[in-house]
């Protein structure tokens, strides 16, 4: 490709308008909403194995009693299977309070900021620093795909 033909799309550079500060800014911003995604991925981890520990519990409900120990089967079924994991809460109630009480504003907040600040180009920051260290004309550094 030619260099002219090799440059970042419409979508990845900054509108005029738009000084280097700012792409860094909005680009500071999107990685804290990265993070956050990985929180949330970890919040859903949590939920899962929170509820596959709580659906062992009927086994080990059965083994017990099968066993002859009723009096500790007794034990894990009302002290523990189906525990609340905070009061009031299981893990889903946990998942949608973070939704809506942080991950959801958050989310909204960081696309609101790139329509109002950058015309809703998103990765500005990321495109920068793509141009920046690729080598022009190499094929495998191209600015996008053909």
């Amino acid at each position: 490709m030619a260099p002219s033909e090799d440059s970042p799309d419409r979508a990845h550079t900054p509108p005029d308008a738009v000084d280097d500060l700012t792409v860094e800014a909005l680009g500071s911003l999107s990685k804290a909403l990265e993070t956050v995604e990985r929180a949330r991925g970890h919040l859903y981890g949590f939920h899962q194995l929170t509820g596959s520990a709580d659906l062992e519990l009927d086994r080990t409900v059965a083994l017990l009693r099968e066993a002859g120990h009723g009096d500790w089967a007794d034990r894990v079924e009302t002290e523990v299977l189906g525990r609340n994991v905070i009061p009031g809460h299981w893990t889903f109630q946990v998942v949608e309070a973070y939704n809506s009480t942080y991950y959801e504003p958050f989310r909204d907040l960081e696309r609101q900021a790139l329509h109002a600040l950058a015309d809703g180009r998103d990765h500005l920051h990321e495109a920068a620093m793509k141009e920046a260290r690729r080598t022009t004309g190499h094929p495998d550094h191209t600015a996008g795909p053909s």
